[in-house]
């Protein structure tokens, strides 16, 4: 929501509006740089009639939402985040960033690559961009870089001229029943893009290359294997860089370095870079963005220390995304005793993929399980963070729950040394354990 915010405050609009008391990086981005007044909490009262559009997440409804339930009362024109958001894209030559992993990192290298290499691209991306100091771009060229999700049908309001499909892992079960269901939404997706687009595909993973095949316009597969369009070569860590070549078809693009740890980080940037290479961007532009690429909020975030541990912050709330976090961090800290700090987020995917979670931690020493985190939309769903824990402890030696943040931070606060690292990984507000680590 705070990036479409921005994009509309440049455009001239006068914009106030209502949030949760939860504290994101939101709040400084409102406050700070866009000077924006909003209220913490929701009211009735926050809704007057001279309002000219009321637009909210789609986390919100009549149901759950007082402001909501007074704007339809009143009779006041509404618009989903997505709605407004497909209005603005549908108006550019728009590149849609899609998958179940990968996306929110994808679309930032891609913008930044794209800024710098002088496209003035708008762009619209799910975390804080750091270089940025913002999660959204706003150019003047016809261009538009967004990080397009899946759930809920929010793609029915993109119409893509390109896109980049990261992966594609059930994910939503609240909302696509199979994962037959789930990747049918993808396949629709790419059948959007015309027959003068393309569509740059992550050429390691069957099931991407399966809903690729449906694709009308061009299609470029990335990746590691030597069946790829762009294949990355001599894939090497130094100094705490990823150092990688990139080659398309029998043409060297260039040799690149990322900062970010992870193999599939080394793979985002292959995305970014293909997509870059079909509009003919300069690569010494491309190498010189990602080189110098700090990354997002809440992907592999370097909080600070306590005790001589590292302290790091993470996004991941699906098993796979679990999996490569926990695998970077055991390549960059090969001899620290890891800690997952794990936050699960809602349910309905807790309880759709308890399997699959409880196999996720083999990377870490010692493992944490809050209580499920359920967000604006669900309060129970038949599922507790004991039967994770339970499920897990088949696999793992170490895992335990403790049921709160605030019980975290002091079970931890004696505990850690310079021999450990600590990741707190989730969708909701399991950063907090860190920071408050951290204070």
């Amino acid at each position: 929501m705070v990036a479409l915010v921005e994009i509309l405050h440049r455009l001239g609009f006068e914009i106030g509006g209502s949030d949760t008391t939860e504290k994101f990086f939101t709040e400084n981005i409102l406050k700070k740089r866009l000077c924006i007044k909003f209220y913490e909490g929701f009211s009735a009262e926050h809704i007057t009639d001279d309002i000219d559009l009321v637009v909210y997440s789609t986390a919100y409804n009549e149901d759950n939402n007082e402001e909501f339930r007074i704007s339809v009362k009143k009779g006041l024109q509404m618009a989903s985040y997505p709605q407004l958001l497909g209005e603005l894209f549908d108006q550019k030559f728009g590149i849609a960033v899609c998958g179940t992993h990968g996306k929110t990192t994808t679309t930032a290298m891609l913008a930044e690559i794209m800024r710098k290499a002088e496209f003035d691209p708008t762009a619209v991306v799910g975390s804080l961009v750091k270089q940025w100091r913002s999660a959204a771009l706003f150019g003047r060229s016809e261009f538009m870089v967004i990080e397009a999700d899946e759930y809920q049908g929010k793609f029915d309001y993109y119409n893509p001229k390109a896109a980049i499909l990261t992966s594609a892992d059930w994910d939503h079960p609240d909302f696509f029943p199979s994962f037959e269901e789930y990747k049918s939404t993808f396949v629709k997706f790419v059948k959007k893009i015309p027959l003068h687009g393309f569509l740059v595909v992550c050429g390691d993973r069957s099931e991407t290359l399966e809903i690729a095949k449906e694709a009308k316009c061009k299609v470029i597969s990335y990746g590691f294997g030597k069946d790829n369009n762009v294949r990355i070569k001599n894939h090497k860590i130094r100094e705490g860089k990823q150092f990688f070549d990139v080659w398309a078809g029998d043409k060297k693009l260039g040799e690149f370095d990322l900062e970010l740890p992870g193999k599939h980080n080394v793979l985002n940037a292959a995305a970014a870079i293909a997509m870059s290479h079909q509009f003919n961007a300069k690569m010494e532009k491309v190498r010189q963005a990602l080189a110098e690429f700090e990354g997002t909020s809440r992907r592999f975030d370097y909080i600070g220390e306590r005790n001589g541990a590292i302290l790091l912050d993470d996004y991941a709330h699906h098993p796979e995304e679990i999996k490569a976090t926990l695998a970077a961090a055991r390549e960059f800290f090969p001899k620290r005793r890891i800690w997952c700090v794990f936050h699960p987020h809602t349910f309905s995917r807790t309880k759709a993929l308890l399997s699959e979670f409880s196999q996720s931690f083999s990377d870490a020493d010692r493992v944490i399980i809050l209580d499920i985190y359920g967000s604006a939309r669900e309060t129970q769903g038949g599922v507790h963070s004991k039967d994770l824990v339970a499920e897990a402890s088949r696999y793992h030696k170490s895992v335990e729950y403790v049921p709160t943040i605030g019980e975290t931070v002091e079970f931890l606060s004696d505990k850690i040394s310079k021999e450990d690292v600590i990741i707190a990984m989730g969708a909701g507000n399991v950063w907090e354990v860190v920071e408050k680590l951290k204070d």
